[in-house]
């Protein structure tokens, strides 16, 4: 799938003209569109801008559409319009904007945000590095090829004007047309300043001393507190009664309500409504709801698990996301073949901060005070379930507690609205740990079969994928559902990762919609989404199909890295192709000392990856060094070597801690973390059943970025996708057991031992 496929307002806006014009005070940068609609109505003196803005005193204030959840988003998207600006670094200010239609689309996820943004934040810098150097030049009375632009200011020779003095001074005026745009001389890779060099994030000392405003900060004066009574299932419950005499006594209770839902986002919900949250707390566990429910509250993880498997089983369900002819053929010649069925349990966000909003109307606008990573989503949902226009409702933007995909899905906001609504006062609904786990997006559980053939002299001759699991795409957002070669819509967040980049001769991969996990609850897209589990499948079936093939299993894998075909890669984002991933798996084979010998049951695994999407891929490979004992199966993880190919590295610091996030996040998911639905409901509601990675599980971390200078792409998702098969690999390097599910369980370990 296309970037222009995903966000179709992408290619639209780079169509667009693009305008540079200057009033008295600043300068406006932006889409010619929007920056001409927004100079008409500027107030004298100041002038902000789409992207960034710059004022008298040289300051440049970087506008930045994507959420912050921990990943410094904010310094590295500004560190790209301040090094083609030439700005001086310590005059730029990060603004973290609100919803408004004039941004496009508002999503923080995919690990879409650098990768995304450097086209657009670099165009802008240029354009404005350019329009002040020739109005510079007119200052300092000399051509504009005498001049460069430096430290946010213009030189010429030993004289020099600064920014704001430009812009004070200057009168700019000038209009770019999409061909000139795209002309624009942008700085070799050899003149970066900012970009690639150490920073500190600047959202750290907020963050550290208390200023910085998360949503379960957001307050208003009047307004009510709110818990939510949830459902028994995510969709078919109804609300036939309910009794809160006993919340009476709470002091401070105020009453019970069942929301009425137009857009269907938040069916069956009560909220319960205080003057704090301390007694609507306790007044909502004293609250008794009769709900009428349907099917879905006798479901059971058994019963998804075997509905998958049962939806595979049809040769003709499901949509063909690569469907290269000649694959049965293939199958039926073979030589040998080498077939295995992968799964994986349900997984939890766990974000530290339970996720809440505030509502409430404000001259004629409905604000919605919370943390939420796809506006764009939520504003439409918003607007059918208050009946009112999209353009008189505005998300105002906090820092996010964690967010892992969580607060793609915002129901929580539309849950704060209508009881906004109906009491006609602001309302702050604020989940517990219990009812955040409760009403999670889970990432689905999910059943992989994948094949192989080979034909004489053991080479590869086809290859079969396919993938059941619930498509949270379908269930929030089916409008970003591409069709596979069968004509048939399919959700890319649920397979990506399987069409990967080894030539394997004939290859088809196939995705199937769980429909029983998409009635049960609301499958949702957690840190890594698709890969998560198709890179599970995937790179453990790589290894059993080199042993299958008495091949030594990186050797196995570069053979098929080969970089021919469609695997040869192309601009702007996969120059390179497979080779660059064969380079990355290489490396970090060398660094771990792979083909070493190990102490006894100890064992290691490798596992690569390109991330999620074919157009955007980030090259990963990564070397565990485990040790397993044989008497209890249990696992210890001495060390993960990573290399990493992801481009341009925009922002070291924050690259680093990407990656080590995403690493260990991978091994909680492959180790440690995994729940069951049980009567329609996941059975973990807090951390103490629920057990990610603790800190004396950490080991050792070596992490290496590839030098390059080519468009940077995304971090926060991929090192999670190739840890956990790198893993499984070396328990079975270790003492010999090939474990197919994930959470990989002790019990699991010695169970494969003896057979």
């Amino acid at each position: 799938m296309t970037f222009q496929a995903r966000n179709p307002d992408a290619a639209a806006l780079s169509r667009r003209g693009f305008l540079i014009t200057v009033t008295s005070a600043g300068v406006a940068l932006g889409f010619a569109a929007e920056a001409a609609a927004a100079v008409a109505g500027a107030p004298a003196g100041f002038e902000p801008t789409i992207w960034y803005s710059i004022d008298r005193d040289g300051a440049v204030t970087v506008n930045v559409i994507r959420a912050e959840l921990g990943q410094h988003v904010g310094t590295a998207i500004a560190r790209i319009v301040a090094d083609e600006l030439e700005a001086d670094w310590s005059k730029v200010r990060i603004a973290t904007v609100d919803s408004d239609p004039k941004w496009g689309l508002m999503v923080t996820g995919g690990s879409w945000s650098v990768w995304q943004s450097y086209p657009i934040y670099s165009q802008a810098g240029a354009a404005g590095r350019m329009a002040l150097i020739e109005e510079g030049a007119k200052l300092l009375k000399v051509a504009p090829g005498a001049c460069v632009a430096r430290h946010g200011a213009v030189h010429a020779g030993k004289a020099s004007v600064s920014y704001g003095e430009i812009v004070t001074r200057g009168d700019l005026s000038r209009k770019l047309t999409p061909e000139a745009l795209a002309k624009l001389p942008m700085k070799p890779a050899a003149e970066r300043r900012l970009i690639g060099k150490a920073t500190h994030a600047r959202d750290i000392p907020a963050k550290t001393n208390g200023q910085g405003l998360y949503g379960l900060d957001a307050s208003v004066a009047g307004m009510v507190y709110a818990r939510p009574k949830l459902p028994p299932t995510r969709y078919d419950s109804v609300v036939t009664a309910i009794d809160d005499s006993a919340a009476k006594a709470v002091p401070g209770y105020q009453k019970s309500i069942a929301l009425t839902d137009p857009s269907g986002t938040v069916p069956g919900w009560v909220v319960v409504l205080a003057d704090s949250f301390i007694a609507a707390n306790k007044a909502a566990d004293l609250v008794k709801v009769t709900w009428k429910t349907g099917p879905a509250a006798q479901v059971q993880e058994a019963d998804l698990q075997r509905r998958a498997a049962e939806v595979m089983a049809d040769p003709k369900a499901g949509s063909l996301v690569v469907g290269d002819p000649g694959v049965d053929e293939a199958f039926a010649a073979a030589k040998s073949k080498v077939e295995a069925t992968y799964t994986t349990s349900t997984a939890l966000h766990f974000q530290m901060e339970p996720v809440n909003a505030l509502a409430f109307e404000k001259d004629g606008v409905f604000e919605i005070h919370t943390g939420n990573q796809w506006q764009s989503l939520v504003l439409p949902w918003l607007a059918k379930a208050l009946d009112r226009p999209e353009t008189s409702i505005v998300m105002k933007s906090y820092l996010l507690g964690g967010g892992f995909g969580r607060r793609l899905n915002g129901d929580y906001a539309v849950g704060a609205a209508l009881a906004s609504k109906a009491i006609g006062k602001p309302v702050k609904l604020v989940f517990t740990r219990a009812d955040d786990c409760r009403f999670d997006s889970p990432r689905s559980p999910s059943v992989q079969t994948v094949r192989m053939a080979f034909g004489e002299g053991g080479r590869v001759t086809a290859m079969e994928h396919t993938a059941s699991a619930g498509w949270p795409t379908l269930a929030m957002a089916p409008f970003f559902m591409p069709k596979g070669t069968n004509g048939v819509a399919y959700d890319p967040f649920s397979i990506s990762g399987a069409d990967h980049w080894y030539t394997v001769g004939a290859q088809r991969v196939r995705a199937v919609n769980n429909d029983l996990a998409n009635t049960t609850f609301r499958p949702g897209w957690l840190r890594s989404v698709g890969p998560g589990w198709t890179n599970w499948a995937l790179e453990s079936f790589m290894d059993e199909a080199a042993h299958a093939a008495g091949a030594d299993p990186l050797a196995f894998r570069l053979k098929l890295l080969d970089g021919a075909g469609r695997n040869a890669g192309s601009g702007p984002t996969a120059v390179g192709g497979a080779k660059r991933q064969a380079a990355v798996l290489s490396r970090v084979a060398a660094k771990a000392g792979w083909g070493q010998p190990l102490p006894k049951n100890t064992g290691m695994g490798l596992a690569t990856t390109f991330g999620q999407e074919r157009d955007m891929p980030t090259w990963v490979a990564c070397a565990a060094r485990v040790r397993v004992d044989p008497t209890t199966g249990a696992v210890k993880v001495e060390k993960l070597d990573l290399v990493v190919d992801c481009g341009t590295v925009v922002h070291p610091d924050g690259a680093l801690s990407q990656m080590q996030g995403a690493s260990l996040w991978g091994m909680s998911l492959a180790l440690f973390e995994g729940t069951t639905f049980k009567d329609g409901q996941v059975r973990d509601t807090n951390l103490g059943a629920y057990t990610p990675l603790r800190m004396a599980d950490v080991p050792d971390l070596d992490i290496e970025f590839m030098p390059s200078t080519e468009p940077p792409v995304g971090l926060g998702e991929p090192a999670t996708t190739v840890v956990g098969p790198a893993i499984g690999n070396a328990i079975f390097n270790a003492v010999g057991a090939r474990v197919r599910d994930l959470p990989i369980r002790p019990a699991a370990v010695l169970k494969a031992m003896k057979t």
